[in-house]
């Protein structure tokens, strides 16, 4: 192959990673490029010597860099306990049902956002409800007031 070809299949590669960001196309273009400019310096001449350095460019800037490039183009989470925290805000307040609830399931207005919930009360649209737990997106609603509940003991 001429080593305009090796360089331009590097760089298509490594634009492909701003589609696809499995972070292996770039390590990919690297070796394409590593082999087209030996190929151009006149540091390897036959298409075994062009794949080997491809090969071997390939494989260790995957093996050295990818962790580190990956937290790059895909991020990373330094501290999950603030997001536990904000998700917890929601425990104790009150909603209003924008939805009947059937079989336990219904919508709720939290903050202005319609929600999925569960209940297991009879809950119909205009009702109150307050917020007991949350997993995810989807809340878990009750029709007795946490207040109240103190109140009683």
């Amino acid at each position: 192959m001429t080593p305009l070809i090796w360089i331009a299949i590097g760089l298509l590669l490594i634009l492909s990673e701003l589609l696809a960001t499995s972070i292996v196309a770039v390590f990919l273009g690297l070796g394409a490029l590593a082999a087209g400019i030996a190929l151009q310096l006149g540091w390897v001449d036959s298409l075994t010597a062009q794949l080997v350095v491809f090969s071997l460019v390939s494989a260790t800037s995957l093996l050295l860099a990818r962790r580190k490039l990956k937290t790059w183009f895909v991020g990373e989470t330094r501290n999950t306990q603030n997001s536990n925290q904000h998700f917890q805000q929601e425990i104790g307040q009150r909603v209003e049902v924008i939805e009947d609830f059937q079989q336990g399931a219904g919508r709720v207005l939290l903050n202005g956002v319609p929600w999925d919930a569960y209940s297991e009360d009879s809950l119909k649209k205009g009702d109150i409800a307050w917020v007991t737990a949350n997993r995810g997106i989807q809340l878990f609603v009750t029709q007795q007031s946490p207040n109240s509940a103190t109140s009683k003991e």
